[in-house]
């Protein structure tokens, strides 16, 4: 579907979750080290809400509890601690990750806090075995530049990251705690993005500024995006946890396509007269009616209820398309999966779900004729134990409630298919509260001068400058994240005419050669010092940069001189490339060309083949087509 984004009001933000490259969590002395070997023991845990200091319970808090979960964790002797099963007090705060901290928000030219203040946040999900995540906000404001204008930020703060979840089925979550206390940066931007696309470019943009700063980490697993959005007249809604940049503009679309279908079901109802006060509870139980159909998804019930539940003024809605893959039945069916623990797909039919096979229309007027339901009505089946289908039941008619009144306030997770599905409420404002356990702590002037002082240049200004002095546009993204941009930087200087070379070999030549296993670390400042010079007196040709610098990377104690007469890449004489070209031509004879060009395309591959980079280009070009022309005259 083609969406007005900014017809609709479209407007995303992001929360980057990035780990800092510490050798120890955030709290604790424990190692970094992720794991896939089996784990040492586990803790069964179950987590209940609790007041805020206001007195009030937080609606996640609630609504978690409510899916009555048992939480088991995966613990490794080595790599977690009796503080990270909540058993002893933490530790004081990583050093190094509150300097890794400090340096991504003056990149971000954020203005720093006077004090670090650790704060608990309820993470009642079961990710985190305390039941809170400590975090502190290291500083506000600042922002990024992309496609020529600023995006804002609103904040940054340092974390201890989560557990790794292995499975979740029923009401047993099962988590891996190898990644938990990991230390990492949550970035958080300003509803800036006015396009899915452009929150796509502003993930990219704040990854490659906190790679560019060498201090975080980098791989599967070391990035997460939560993605937020919303329309004219709609609500936030957060998708957790994208795992890759180029999953989020899919995502996006999906869910403001997802809102503008809410919105539009909103005012249907309300034009049917519909409120939530209208939604009357009417259910019904038809085990006995399907005890006998044929349906897949019926026959693995057996032994469970079949409950038959109406929606008033809901008929011709649950078939209403939200996304891409899902229609408006599946909204209900995502409530039901994740609160009720119906995790067994599908968890509900209606007549026009695909599912219903074999249940035939006869059945279905003998559900209506129970449930007093007419066709202004929708119906459909939920199925499980007693105790879950008592909880689904409720959820269903909570959901269809929040539908008269638009689109609830979600935290959503990020499918593969590009769609998103309900994963829990939105997180309210009590769910924050002061960690007793830590100080405040100061942020000298003298620390924080101190860092400023050796962070590199920001990529988005790098870019700009490289622009200036026509650095290939293809090299320009990867040169300025580098760990040569400095070293060009300081060569660009030293030898300007030679600037865009400089590039191409530090910018792509070099990370391709590193890719090959060629050990590129042998290849100093000063080693390049003397291949620009060599260069630049003229005593090799551009075309043999590729074989020098290969044999100066497995030769690290030989000049660039001694290089350059060992592979015998000096310039070649005239007579060297006057009997080369004769030799190909001579070879050329027994071949078949259409045209001149073809000719030409030929002898000049073999000509540089045999003089492997000792001749100019353009010049042997110009030589090999006064050849062809010499004997076509002839001829």
């Amino acid at each position: 579907m083609l969406l007005d984004y900014i017809g609709l009001g479209f407007k995303a933000g992001l929360e980057v979750h990035h780990q800092l490259n510490t050798e120890r969590k955030l709290f604790c002395h424990c190692p970094v080290n992720l794991t896939n070997r089996r784990h040492d023991a586990e803790v069964l845990r179950h987590m209940r809400p609790t007041l805020s200091e206001l007195g009030e319970y937080d609606g996640t808090a609630l609504m978690e509890f409510k899916t009555k979960k048992e939480v088991l964790y995966q613990i490794y002797g080595d790599i977690n601690c009796t503080y990270e099963m909540d058993d002893t007090p933490p530790f004081m705060v990583n050093e190094k990750a509150l300097d890794i901290a400090i340096a991504i928000a003056q990149t971000f030219n954020m203005s720093l806090v006077d004090e670090v203040h650790i704060t608990r946040k309820q993470y009642l999900d079961g990710s985190i075995p305390t039941g809170f995540q400590r975090t502190a906000i290291m500083g506000v404001g600042g922002g990024f530049e992309m496609s020529n204008r600023t995006i804002g930020i609103l904040h940054m703060s340092v974390e201890e990251d989560s557990c790794r979840e292995v499975s979740d089925k029923g009401h047993r979550i099962v988590f891996k705690a190898d990644r938990l206390g990991i230390p990492l940066v949550e970035v958080v931007t300003a509803p800036d993005f006015q396009t899915p696309e452009e929150a796509g470019l502003g993930a990219e943009a704040i990854r490659r500024a906190l790679w560019n700063l060498g201090m975080v980490r980098r791989g599967p697993g070391s990035v997460r995006h939560d993605v937020n959005c919303s329309i004219r007249g709609g609500t936030r809604i957060e998708i957790k946890g994208v795992p890759r940049i180029g999953d989020i503009p899919r995502l996006l679309h999906n869910e403001t396509w997802r809102q503008k279908a809410l919105l539009e079901i909103m005012a249907t109802l309300r034009s049917r007269g519909v409120t939530a006060d209208t939604i009357q509870q009417r259910i019904a139980d038809v085990t006995r009616l399907l005890r006998n159909v044929d349906n897949s998804a019926l026959a693995n019930q057996r032994g469970n209820r079949i409950v038959a539940v109406r929606l008033n003024g809901f008929g011709g809605l649950l078939t209403w398309q939200t996304q891409e893959h899902t229609v408006f039945a599946d909204e209900f069916a995502g409530r039901i999966r994740v609160i009720a623990c119906l995790d067994q797909m599908p968890n509900m039919l209606h007549p026009d779900s695909p599912d219903a096979m074999n249940i035939n229309s006869g059945i279905w007027r003998k559900i209506r004729n129970r449930l007093d339901a007419t066709h202004h009505d929708a119906i459909f089946l939920v199925y499980g134990p007693d105790e879950d289908l008592e909880t689904a039941v409720s959820e269903i008619y909570i959901r269809a409630r929040e539908a008269t009144r638009g689109i609830p306030p979600e935290t959503r997770q990020a499918l593969k298919n590009g769609c998103n599905d309900f994963e829990r409420i939105l997180p309210g404002p009590d769910r924050m509260y002061p960690d007793t356990d830590h100080p405040p702590l100061p942020l000298s002037e003298e620390r924080i001068h101190s860092i400023a002082h050796q962070l590199p240049e920001q990529p988005w200004i790098r870019e700009r400058r490289y622009q200036e002095i026509k650095v290939p546009q293809d090299v320009i993204r990867s040169l300025a994240i580098s760990e040569y941009a400095p070293l060009f930087d300081r060569l660009s200087m030293t030898f300007p005419e030679s600037a865009k070379r400089q590039a191409e070999i530090l910018g792509r030549m070099i990370p391709f050669l590193a890719r090959k296993n060629i050990p590129v670390h042998n290849l100093t400042e000063q080693r390049f010092e003397e291949l620009f010079m060599c260069w630049q007196d003229g005593l090799f040709f551009r075309e043999g940069f590729k074989s020098l610098l290969l044999y100066m990377a497995e030769n690290p104690n030989q000049k660039c001189i001694q290089c350059l007469q060992k592979t015998g890449m000096t310039p070649a004489t005239d007579d060297d490339i006057n009997n080369v070209i004769q030799k190909a031509a001579k070879q050329m004879n027994s071949r078949t060309f259409c045209h001149l060009e073809q000719q030409l395309n030929w002898l000049m591959g073999e000509a540089m083949k045999s003089l492997k980079g000792r001749a100019h280009g353009r010049e042997l070009s110009i030589r090999i087509r006064d050849t062809l022309e010499k004997k076509r005259e002839q001829t």
